[in-house]
């Protein structure tokens, strides 16, 4: 069977090397790819925005199956474009894809179906937003209507922050938020969670603990993640229930009332609080860099079960997982969140010894006269399996220390909060 990954980044690489031990698998391309995907697929450099011209080359290559990585395609609609022209496609469509793409639109559906989130205020205008702001005061968390790169959400500890903030998003600082969302700050632990879709039902995908701070010990401004844990330690059995019948479910069921099932990867992110779940965020692909330690415990067939999403038979198919535990830790380009060094070699990234257990997924790479550099921004994503979280650390720690790059830097404490 024949697919293409749409994305170029640490998230398309896992899925890319995941489908890549598939038996089935006959031909993979990566749209656009990046110099880790090259070795184990086809790269071809197209511009995710343009559709007409991914649909050429995957008819062109016979692709059965394309795999839709990043948000920007989803909520832009490629999958009504590709499924329009009768090519198969994993992601939930235009409609669907607002559940990330407008935050608003996400916390109308928890509203109208009495989904857990924290109390919020939807605002277009500086004063209406200032006189929310008094009323509840701060901590308040500030968030952009629309993507934003994860880099739409801020904590605000003061009214003067707050203001700062809502004042820049209103000023059209994300081209895609002309409105700002005013949300209760909640206490507690964060917890990704992940679930597979098709039009008839749903099955669970794994847990993750993101670190979205840039700095060690969850300091300074958010980033798209420094680092990620599979599976969660606090998910339990009753935990999981609540989260699926209070939360996945009710949301699943209204996307289909709607006239829209949601059909793909759909990341919950939550806040535990008192053992009780509250949606914070939905995410309409699977989370990066999530997907890296997700990708790594998967123990069944990613393509078959793709193939049965395509065919609405994920019920009749068991997810199996590996009994080990995932860390992935990403090392970034100096300056990063703010303005980053591009264009430096990263050198000895082949002195890495790359197992079933240890994998090195680029992000922002490329590759010159058979040399690896950096685009910026998040460019590795280091990631080991092993029995316990704390060896899973050790392992990514040491294969860093072999990879030559001063422009580089990243986080050593990914897990601290249960690593001991």
């Amino acid at each position: 069977m024949n697919l293409a990954v749409l994305g170029s980044g640490g998230r398309e690489h896992a899925i890319c090397y995941k489908l890549h031990q598939s038996k089935k698998l006959g031909k993979l391309l990566c749209i656009p790819g990046n110099a880790g995907t090259e070795k184990i697929a086809e790269n071809i450099k197209i511009d995710l925005g343009n559709f007409e011209e991914i649909y050429k080359t995957i008819k062109t290559k016979n692709i059965e199956i394309v795999i839709v990585g990043p948000e920007q395609p989803l909520v832009e609609g490629i999958v009504d474009f590709l499924r329009q022209r009768s090519v198969k496609v994993i992601g939930p469509d235009k409609f669907s894809s607002q559940l990330e793409g407008s935050k608003s639109f996400m916390k109308n559906i928890c509203k109208k179906n009495n989904i857990p989130t924290a109390n919020y205020g939807v605002f277009d205008n500086l004063n209406k937003a200032e006189i929310f702001l008094k009323k509840n005061g701060a901590p308040i968390v500030v968030k952009a209507d629309g993507l934003a790169a994860g880099k739409g959400v801020s904590i605000c500890e003061s009214f003067d922050e707050a203001k700062i903030k809502i004042k820049e998003i209103l000023d059209g600082k994300f081209k895609s938020s002309n409105k700002v969302i005013l949300e209760e700050f909640l206490e507690g632990e964060e917890l990704s969670y992940f679930v597979l879709s098709d039009k008839n039902s749903y099955s669970f995908f794994g847990s993750a603990q993101d670190h979205k701070r840039v700095g060690e010990g969850d300091k300074g401004p958010n980033t798209g993640g420094m680092g990620a844990y599979s599976p969660a330690k606090m998910l339990n059995k009753n935990l999981d229930e609540k989260i699926r019948k209070k939360i996945i479910e009710p949301t699943l069921s209204a996307m289909k009332n709607l006239g829209h099932p949601y059909e793909g990867f759909l990341y919950a992110g939550l806040m535990i609080k008192n053992s009780e779940p509250y949606l914070i965020e939905y995410n309409i692909r699977m989370g990066d860099p999530e997907c890296q330690v997700l990708m790594m415990t998967l123990k069944s067939d990613l393509l078959e079960i793709f193939d049965y999403i395509t065919k609405n038979k994920l019920n009749d198919l068991k997810i199996q997982w590996y009994e080990k535990e995932s860390i992935t830790i990403v090392l970034c380009a100096k300056g990063y969140p703010e303005t980053y060094i591009k264009d430096s070699e990263i050198k000895n990234l082949s002195s890495v010894i790359t197992d079933h257990d240890n994998q090195i997924f680029h992000a922002g790479t490329y590759r010159k006269n058979n040399k690896i550099f950096s685009k910026g921004g998040r460019v590795l994503n280091i990631t080991s399996c092993a029995k316990s979280l704390s060896d899973a650390r050790k392992r990514c720690l040491k294969n860093l220390k072999q990879i030559d790059w001063d422009d580089g830097f990243f986080r050593k404490d990914i897990g601290w909060r249960v690593i001991k």
